[in-house]
């Protein structure tokens, strides 16, 4: 009996080239609500019912912000692929970029920080061949609530709110 994670494309001989288009055509999706081990999941308290009266979860905003770094690469390529990378993901605030490292903020709406997290960790693997972004691996993930990033910003600690939005030289 093979193992494997949730979601990743089955192994079934073939080709490298066909298991990478099928790869490829995977997309940046949040984590499903769905049942544990446990059993079902309840509502969080104080999270309503919908229409129908029946409970609900309900996502909260978490503020994200994934820094990647590795080789060398030329400024106008990082700066093109960071473009492209917020063409595919409308939800990107800023990017700011070196020809080394580069660090990306955006707001995910997601269930919890668990949730949260594993979209912002998906995200630079999965439109590196897409966006054509340098091959730089994650080394810093920060997720915080909503509140928590007012609550920073109004202390005068943290980074000041993204602005201007967009793709930004460090």
């Amino acid at each position: 009996m093979r193992r494997a994670r949730p979601g990743a494309v089955p192994r079934t001989g073939g080709t490298g080239h066909a298991r990478r288009a099928m790869a490829e055509k995977r997309t940046l999706t949040s984590v499903e609500v769905g049942e544990d081990a446990g059993g079902e999941q309840q509502p969080e308290p104080g999270s309503g019912t919908d229409a129908r009266g029946e409970g609900r979860l309900v996502s909260k905003l978490w503020h994200i912000t994934l820094s990647v770094s590795g080789a060398e690469a030329p400024l106008t390529e990082v700066r093109r692929g960071l473009e492209q990378l917020a063409h595919d993901h409308p939800f990107l605030l800023t990017s700011r970029y070196a020809n080394d490292h580069a660090e990306i903020r955006y707001w995910e709406e997601a269930r919890d920080l668990h949730d949260a997290a594993a979209v912002a960790l998906r995200l630079w693997g999965e439109h590196r061949s897409s966006a054509k972004l340098p091959p730089w691996e994650i080394v810093g993930l920060e997720v915080i609530d909503r509140e928590t990033y007012h609550q920073r910003i109004a202390e005068g600690y943290g980074p000041p709110p993204a602005a201007p939005v967009g793709v930004h030289p460090f």
